[in-house]
């Protein structure tokens, strides 16, 4: 089998109600999809989600069909990790750290789709499953959202059968987000999970006077509390605080996890599959992880529900809330297992 041809399509669009953390405004909804044809008839598809910048998606488009596209043409698809390196090889120059990788992990994805297409099996079952459904969590707390409307989503997460929920912290002051954090615990109950998000905007000082709180309000974790590359910060901070520090969303390949595991910055690790690089680079994360006793919480869901279903440290997926008529039904808070070929009902 080989690769005769790679093809990326953008689209974007404004949305209606921007939504808000700490850090920044998601205003758009963009997307890159990524597909990969061999001379077999066998299609696999990647998709590349963006929140900000209307026009990104339509640049990785250009990236993928001018630079990383070419490149693979006539290779075999199952050489997914030789694959990987060549991109990386051709991309350091310039730099493949950043939007380079996110191409980069497209294509990986649209191979592992590729894979599991030709075999007929589900991608986590070619990773080499742990015989286990995922537990799962939703993201539903932004900052731009009234106590009420908190309340109403977190609810809403609770009765579609989440474990929990996360919520964006790092209001203008501490006491708006003790406010918050009382508004989901009163919806979510004494049981459900409360995930705490600060999208990196904290000074090491600042995120031990919040973390102290966070922690004694009963908060499951306390996420990216410092920049992504302030390792030392991330380290003493976890010395300092016994809520588990979680981190990794904005880390990019596995040598820049490979430092947060030595230094012993975080308590949960979280790759996101864009940005670190894939599918083949997230499985190599997690396991590394393990080495290290480090649990793993995927940053999105979708795609990664594979990943983690291989993992034997994974912790939690991360979700929204399920659409309207969605098909999939939480069993005891955790997502069931797909067995479609490839990827799938999933989606990145």
């Amino acid at each position: 089998m080989k690769i005769t041809r790679v093809n990326a399509v953008a689209s974007s669009q404004r949305r209606d109600k921007p939504i808000r953390d700490a850090l920044q405004s998601l205003d758009t909804r963009g997307t890159c999809e990524i597909s990969v044809e061999t001379d077999e008839g066998v299609c696999g598809v990647g998709s590349i989600y963006f929140g900000r910048v209307e026009k990104a998606p339509h640049t990785l488009a250009y990236l993928v069909n001018e630079v990383l596209g070419p490149e693979i043409l006539g290779q075999d698809p199952f050489m997914v990790r030789g694959i990987r390196d060549r991109l990386w090889q051709l991309t350091d120059y310039h730099g493949t750290v950043g939007l380079a990788l996110f191409g980069i992990a497209g294509i990986d994805i649209a191979l592992w789709d590729i894979m599991g297409r030709a075999l007929e099996v589900p991608v986590w079952r070619l990773l080499g499953g742990q015989g286990k459904n995922v537990p799962s969590y939703a993201m539903v707390g932004w900052l731009n959202y009234s106590l009420d409307e908190l309340k109403s989503i977190c609810n809403q997460a609770m009765e579609q059968g989440f474990r929990g929920v996360k919520m964006k912290v790092g209001a203008p002051t501490l006491e708006e987000d003790e406010q918050r954090i009382e508004a989901v615990r009163s919806a979510v109950g004494d049981k459900g999970l409360i995930m705490v998000d600060a999208n990196q905007v904290f000074s090491l000082n600042e995120a031990v006077r919040r973390g102290l709180v966070y922690q004694e309000m009963g908060c499951t974790w306390f996420e990216e509390p410092l920049r992504a590359d302030d390792t030392d910060g991330l380290a003493r901070l976890a010395l300092q605080l016994s809520i588990p520090i979680a981190s990794g969303e904005n880390n990019y390949g596995k040598r820049q996890f490979r430092e947060l595991f030595e230094r012993r910055a975080v308590d949960i690790v979280q790759p996101d599959l864009r940005r670190a690089g894939g599918v083949t680079e997230c499985f190599e994360i997690g396991l590394m992880a393990d080495a290290f006793n480090v649990p793993y919480a995927s940053h999105g869901g979708g795609v990664h529900l594979h990943v983690l279903a291989a993992l034997p440290n994974a912790l939690y997926m991360e979700s929204g809330l399920l659409p309207p008529n969605s098909p999939v039904k939480l069993v005891d808070g955790c997502y069931p297992l797909p067995e479609e070929p490839g990827f799938g009902r999933s989606a990145e």
